[in-house]
């Protein structure tokens, strides 16, 4: 086979990207990726990896306030916010790295280039653009378009990259906002909130939805609206932005505000340094020949089968480019799932009602399956099971007892249909129980595994036993 012929070409070196070249790669297949900013995509560069550096930083901010209720003293405490961002991007730029050495470990040509499709004779073929000049073409058998997402944008709602924000210009600001509004309540607006709150900007956070982190179990989400308060974050839901604007704060005045208009419960202009819009996401398909190709695309994502084949043979999209949900684990077992369907090996499909998903503030939201408002609404006949932080003796003495665990069962089945934890490392703990769900375990399957004491996971236990009148610590 010729050096620009593969089995696999896939676009796009993020999570989903790179993780499916490697399994094609270990599979036999011929690979190439194509890649036309940095390998990791907007998770290890721009998203995942170098935001979780950046709110760990704000989790220790958090602690420190607070040492004196373990007996220890801090004063003065200091912080350099370029050192903070700084860090955060040396991690990524470590991680990147680390994808690198992947692909030279497993053999896969790495293509620095925007990749455009058109249909070949005996497949896909891929020029590749470098500089807006097309520097080469190359041909595969079996073309996987693993482009991502980028930031959802409205017309009253114009990001201009200095004065209103996307989160990718957000994680790299060399100065602290005194103000910032953030529009968007989901996972990301709510982890910059908590991140810029914990370095003392003052937030406002705009939410049209009637709670924060929409998607979550109601009760879950409460009890972060409740420490976002207490944290001075100032939270507004069932609001509307109507417009934005950005304007000098007098005629000759080199100083401009952003202003927000807002209606719901109140009219009225929010004014602050800063706005963050953080609103959904769209697919990367621009200028990729998919409309020349006769590839699908409906509503701004690529549409796909179960196997993830697009209308056209020999091309699939796995990842955010195929819609929600937008999360990075998802994206990378989507493009596994596809190779090794491509290569004829019997896999089950995803079960996409057993993925977690991760709010990374403090507390931590983690949650998978049905919330219990879905599971009314189907008419399902749930029996639910709680247990506070407050009553646990781990988090009693590591001082985190704010939050719960929540878990739904199918009283008719036994069949454990979602679970929720709000908490510090909900995070980890969602793991557990995750598998739990995915193996279909019984709630007495549960209550008999035996948990190490002490600690948080034992709440899950006891979650589970109160679901069925067999708590023991409430």
């Amino acid at each position: 086979m010729a050096q620009n012929e593969y089995d696999v070409v896939v676009i796009g070196g993020g999570p989903g990207g790179y993780t499916t070249a490697i399994r094609a790669a270990q599979l036999g297949f011929s690979t190439a990726i194509v890649e036309s900013a940095r390998l990791g995509g907007i998770c290890l560069n721009w998203g995942c990896i170098p935001s979780k550096s950046l709110l760990k930083a704000a989790e220790l901010m958090h602690l420190l306030k607070k040492t004196k209720e373990y007996g220890i003293t801090v004063e003065n405490v200091q912080f350099d916010f370029e050192k903070v961002v700084k860090r955060s991007r040396d991690i990524a730029d470590k991680s990147e790295k680390g994808v690198q050495y992947l692909m030279k470990k497993n053999k896969i040509n790495y293509i620095a280039g925007f990749g455009k499709i058109k249909k070949g004779e005996a497949g896909t073929i891929i020029e590749i653009y470098k500089d807006n000049k097309l520097a080469e073409e190359i041909s595969a058998k079996h073309t996987i378009i693993a482009t991502g997402s980028k930031a959802r944008s409205f017309p009253n709602m114009n990001v201009d990259g200095k004065k209103v924000l996307s989160f990718m210009e957000a994680i790299v600001l060399d100065k602290l906002p005194e103000s910032m509004t953030i529009i968007g309540a989901g996972a990301i607006g709510v982890e910059f909130a908590y991140f810029f709150s914990s370095f003392g900007t003052k937030i406002t956070m705009v939410e049209m939805l009637d709670q924060i982190l929409p998607v979550e179990d109601k009760e879950i989400s409460d009890v972060v609206g409740r420490e976002f308060r207490k944290l001075g974050i100032n939270v507004l839901t069932s609001t509307t932005v109507e417009e934005i604007k950005v304007e000098k704060t007098a005629p000759n005045s080199k100083t401009e505000k952003v202003k927000v208009k807002v209606s719901g419960k109140k009219n009225e202009v929010l004014e602050s340094d800063l706005a963050l819009v953080a609103v959904g996401f769209t697919g990367n398909v621009e200028n990729m020949g998919l409309e020349e190709t006769g590839v699908n695309v409906e509503k701004g994502f690529i549409k796909v089968d179960k196997d993830y084949k697009t209308n056209v043979d020999g091309i699939y999209a796995i990842g955010d480019v195929n819609g929600p949900p937008w999360l990075a684990h998802v994206a990378a077992f989507e493009g596994v799932n596809c190779i090794e369907k491509i290569k004829g090996l019997e896999v089950p499909d995803i079960d996409y009602t057993t993925i977690p998903a991760v709010t990374f503030c403090q507390p931590q939201v983690a949650s998978v399956g049905l919330t219990e408002k879905k599971a009314r609404e189907m008419g399902i006949d749930v029996k639910i099971g709680k247990f506070p932080f407050s009553a646990s003796g781990k988090a009693r003495a590591v001082g985190e007892t704010v939050g719960m665990v929540k878990v739904i069962f199918d009283a008719k089945y036994d069949e454990l249909i979602g679970a929720h934890i709000v908490g510090h490392e909900a995070s980890e703990m969602i793991a557990e129980i995750t598998m739990a769900k995915a193996l279909e375990a019984t709630h007495e399957q549960i209550i008999h595994t035996v948990h190490s004491h002490p600690t948080l996971a034992e709440s899950i236990m006891e979650a589970v036993a109160d679901a069925y009148g067999e708590a023991l610590n409430i």
